[in-house]
């Protein structure tokens, strides 16, 4: 297997942090552009309108199709095209800041899109996405009802490539950017979440202030617990189990990365435990949403919540929580008749996570305090370096901040602020926003087949990753599932999204 394929994580530690070198930073600008674009339509002007729209189909061509009726002329096939066209553009301008090979990068990237597209369109094959009260619609008699199987479709896509054709595998991964897409999509995302708080002020301010709520408790319980899972039951020294514990506990691959930088630990440490993080999201995707939609449809928001506080990636806890918006809905409307509105269950597994994120830099920089003032590093690569070890600098802490919530941050509160000033153009931004979902859709499908197109699991078995694999399980399958499950309830229990209808 090829060392650039194998060394995916590994560049997210040595990536530039400027403005306009790094997927952090790039997610912010792409993400910001697609909002201006799509806000266009208070001023009338439909700016997306050729995006492709995903429909639920028994006959094909009814697939796909431009989102809004001036591009019906372009058919499914064009707005497809037009959708590739426009994403590569922007893509590329942030490959080449960024130094990717432009050619390969383009390239894989078509293959990506490619592929992401046909997963999202036999996802939406009526038999397996349609809806109970759409039977009728489809004539057909029964449906299994698993929206957004797209995603999943595109993980095992990605998952054969990346474990049985390692040469493909190391072609696309140029393209293979799973956090930069959804760390993209989730920017894109704060339009659509502050256009739902605009219409719902009292239960969106109570979600998010309990969202933080959360966070802080899960701070305080996950982290001291699997530090000391790592030390005293596995034998790790502190250089390990620190990354492992903010990796596992907190936000993957993000907070492995920022920890392992804080406390000075040795590069392949987080690099190693990135590997083992993606692995173990790639499990969650496929399991999770399922069982928060069978315990939880009649608490939409206790389901979504749990996502956000379980699932230990940005891009595997926002993407859980899609899937989960879109199976729990379903399952309300078959069992009780009930349909909720669309994205808040999103919304909480997406609130919950993005407030984990804004504390990582808070934390990376206390743990980086402590490690300074107590040397707690044993392993004789740290002891080397011990006299080479610095104050503690604000502006190096800073870096590791994930520059994608400051994105999420600024569409959230200039369409909040928009929306609140001007509710005569609240429906005019929400049909931009809509067309902007569209596009962070896309961008979660990328996500979803670059996750799995970088999982090499017999790799990661041939590194002897056993001791590492088990802190892991043992903390995900013994504590953090059911804690994340309790306070997720603790904190949302009740508390119910609107209905439509």
């Amino acid at each position: 297997m090829s060392h650039s394929y194998q060394a995916e994580p590994h560049e997210l530690l040595t990536q530039k942090p400027g403005f306009l070198t790094s997927e952090d930073w790039w997610a912010v600008w792409l993400g910001l552009f697609i909002a201006a674009l799509s806000s266009a339509q208070a001023a009338g002007l439909d700016l997306l309108g050729w995006t492709a729209k995903y429909s639920v189909w028994t006959d094909l061509s009814q697939a796909v199709s431009p989102n809004t009726k001036s591009f019906g002329f372009l058919g499914g096939f064009g707005s497809l095209l037009a959708t590739w066209a426009f994403l590569l553009a922007i893509t590329l301008v942030g490959a080449r800041a960024m130094g990717l090979n432009l050619r390969r990068f383009a390239a894989g990237f078509s293959i990506l899109y490619a592929i992401t597209a046909l997963s999202t369109i036999i996802g939406n094959y009526a038999y397996l996405a349609a809806t109970p009260d759409k039977l009728g619609k489809f004539g057909i008699s029964w449906s299994l009802g698993l929206g957004e199987l797209g995603f999943v479709v595109a993980l095992l896509l990605g998952l054969i490539l990346g474990n049985f054709f390692p040469k493909a595998a190391a072609f696309l991964s140029t393209a293979g950017k799973p956090e930069w897409y959804i760390k993209t999509g989730i920017v894109i995302l704060g339009m659509t979440i502050a256009i739902k708080t605009v219409g719902a002020m009292g239960l969106a301010s109570t979600v998010i202030f309990r969202g933080i709520c959360a966070v802080i408790e899960a701070y305080l319980i996950y982290w001291p617990i699997v530090y000391i899972i790592a030390r005293k039951f596995f034998r790790f020294t502190p250089e390990w189990a620190a990354p492992m514990a903010s990796g596992i506990s907190i936000c993957g691959v993000a907070a492995a990365i920022a920890t392992g930088s804080a406390i000075r630990a040795r590069a392949i440490i987080p690099t190693i435990l990135s590997s083992v993080i993606i692995v173990f999201v790639a499990v969650e995707l496929l399991v999770l949403p399922w069982a928060a939609s069978t315990f939880f449809a009649d608490d939409p928001l206790v389901a979504g919540a749990w996502m956000g506080l379980a699932v230990k990636s940005d891009g595997g806890a926002v993407a859980s929580g899609a899937i989960t918006d879109t199976l729990v809905r379903a399952k309300a409307l078959a069992d009780y008749g009930v349909s909720y509105q669309e994205g808040w269950v999103l919304m909480a597994a997406t609130t919950a996570k993005v407030f984990i994120d804004v504390f990582i830099g808070i934390w990376a920089f206390v743990l980086a305090v402590i490690w300074s003032i107590f040397r707690l590093n044993q392993a004789p690569a740290a002891q080397a370096v011990k006299k080479e070890r610095h104050a503690v600098s604000l502006q190096e802490i800073g870096e590791r901040f994930p520059k994608f919530i400051l994105g999420f941050a600024a569409v959230f509160i200039l369409f909040l602020l928009w929306g609140l000033s001007s509710p005569d153009m609240v429906k005019q931004v929400s049909a931009g926003a809509g067309q902007a979902n569209l596009l962070r859709n896309v961008f979660f499908g990328l996500c979803f087949f670059s996750i799995g197109l970088i999982t090499n699991v017999r790799k990661l078995w041939q590194e002897g990753l056993g001791r590492i694999v088990g802190v892991y399980a043992v903390a995900l399958i013994g504590f953090i599932l059911w804690i994340g499950l309790g306070i997720s309830y603790l904190f949302y229990h009740g508390i119910l999204p609107p209905v439509v209808g």
